[in-house]
């Protein structure tokens, strides 16, 4: 059974950084993907950062790139998402998530991701 818990949410002020974690079990890195996405009320779900696991490449939406870093730590089996220079907009809550199976395209496609952890708040105040 695939699990995936994240951490690392909280408040912080604009400019500042949080580090997200999202430990994962039961599942088996082979040339698949895990991403991070978030959901603002009232907004659709949206891909944040997506780790391609079998050649390590990334993928960073827009409004984070050169802001977010994503990496995946396969020993702890751990997913890390660093967030610097936040912004009011990047308030959300943020979700882990791996691919149900190795076909990860580029861009990625939220229906890719079959596993979903429960969530992890950020809010970032002016």
């Amino acid at each position: 059974q695939v699990q995936l818990v994240e951490s690392g949410g909280g408040s912080v002020q604009a400019g500042g950084s949080l580090r997200l974690s999202c430990v994962v079990s039961g599942y088996t890195y082979s040339s698949n993907c895990m991403g991070w996405f978030r959901q603002a009320p009232g907004k659709e779900r949206e891909v944040v950062a997506v780790i391609y696991t079998g050649s390590g490449g990334g993928y960073y939406a827009d409004s984070v790139k050169g802001r977010f870093t994503t990496s995946l730590d396969k020993a702890e089996n751990t997913v890390y998402l660093q967030m610097n220079s936040l912004r009011p907009e990047d308030t959300a809550m943020y979700y882990c998530a791996a691919s149900s199976g190795t076909y990860c395209p580029f861009p990625p496609q939220v229906k890719r991701f079959g596993y979903w952890g429960q969530g992890t708040q950020v809010t970032v105040s002016s």
